[in-house]
């Protein structure tokens, strides 16, 4: 072979590596504007609607964005989206950890997927403090029922919102119902104030105990279960239904102590193992008992129109408040009036109608 030859030969390598590097360029630049496709609100409302679980997710992701873009689409697919929401039964699920939450939520999400309901779960995590991501991971601990077409599992991060409770759920509600879920299931940490947040966002609230766990008291005083329409003893199976039951009897002792609900429910308690799913069809047929009831005294729909009012006025609050941060020279003047308190000079109410009048002034 010729000097010129060995050149020849060489050339189609060389053009073999520059197509390849081009073609990897390529590959990048597309993949990157996929990443930047526009959000184009007319086909998530769309595909929302049709049940596209993924529009669904991505929707929900916008609604929780601090960007303020992002945000703004999410609210403009929420008001196209509202119409279509309402319809699902709102079920608010809390209880101690390790009371057995997430076993309790798949062993009822699977009764309801069997019997045809499409059922969503918004599960509110405790945020990680090191990189605010949801620490428990329910997918993880629901195999079942994330395996299921008519279920959709979505953990929450909760932030640092009051309670622990997300700020976006009760946007996320609405997408779901959006999508065709006929009962949307909130989960709380089970710590903190949430429960008294998503009772404000759900038709029905379910306590769930442990018999012989030493928080019977604890959550009498805690005064959870004046919220509750149903308290369920979880784990009532094997040696411990003894104590299950006595722990029934104890709970409808101090139901009697609590005055009666605006909807006319009769709080009641019932015994379950979620683990062998023995107990979980009666709890079923206890909520529809309960809507029934409410919906032919006309509680459903004043209670919800109630939760509306609530959500209204806790989001102008919570808006009004960010906008009062926001302006210049407020943070110093409000540490100006914090001193003033924290020195006795003034009162909370004092310092906070002189933020007020400056505010106004401005």
């Amino acid at each position: 072979m010729t000097l010129s030859d060995k050149k020849n030969s060489a050339l189609p390598k060389k053009i073999d590596v520059l197509n390849a590097e081009d073609s990897h360029a390529n590959a990048v630049n597309k993949i990157k504007k996929e990443r930047i496709k526009p959000i184009i609100v007319a086909d998530y409302v769309k595909e929302i609607r049709l049940g596209n679980i993924s529009y669904l997710s991505q929707a929900i992701t916008l609604v929780e964005s601090t960007n303020i873009e992002k945000h703004q689409k999410a609210m403009q697919i929420l008001e196209a989206c509202v119409g279509d929401a309402n319809q699902a039964i709102r079920i608010g699920i809390t209880g101690v950890p390790g009371v057995g939450k997430s076993t309790f939520i798949e062993s009822f999400g699977k009764l309801l997927t069997s019997i045809g309901k499409k059922v969503a779960v918004l599960a509110i995590d405790p945020s990680s403090s090191v990189n605010n991501g949801s620490i428990l991971g329910d997918k993880t601990r629901m195999e079942l029922l994330v395996k299921d077409h008519l279920a959709y599992i979505r953990p929450t991060p909760s932030g640092n919102t009051l309670g622990g409770v997300a700020r976006s759920t009760r946007e996320s509600i609405l997408l779901c119902e959006a999508a065709g879920f006929d009962v949307i299931i909130i989960e709380t940490v089970g710590v903190g104030q949430s429960e008294t947040s998503v009772h404000n966002m759900v038709d029905f609230f379910l306590l769930l105990k442990l018999a012989g766990a030493g928080d019977e008291l604890q959550g009498i005083k805690r005064g959870i279960i004046e919220m509750a329409d149903a308290i369920v003893i979880n784990k009532a199976d094997g040696d411990n239904m003894r104590h299950a039951n006595a722990a029934k009897t104890e709970f409808n002792r101090a139901l009697h102590l609590f005055p009666a609900k605006e909807s006319q429910w009769n709080p009641k308690v019932l015994t379950c193992s979620a683990l062998q799913q023995t107990g979980i069809e009666e709890i079923w047929e206890l909520i529809k008992s309960y809507l029934n009831l409410t919906n032919a005294n006309g509680y459903f729909e004043s209670h919800r129109k109630k939760q509306n009012k609530y959500w209204l006025e806790a989001t102008i609050r919570q808006e009004l408040l960010k906008n009062f941060e926001a302006l210049p020279n407020m943070e110093a003047a409000f540490k100006t009036q914090l001193k003033a308190v924290n020195n006795h000079k003034t009162t909370p109410f004092l310092a906070a109608q002189k933020l007020l009048e400056q505010l106004y002034k401005k």
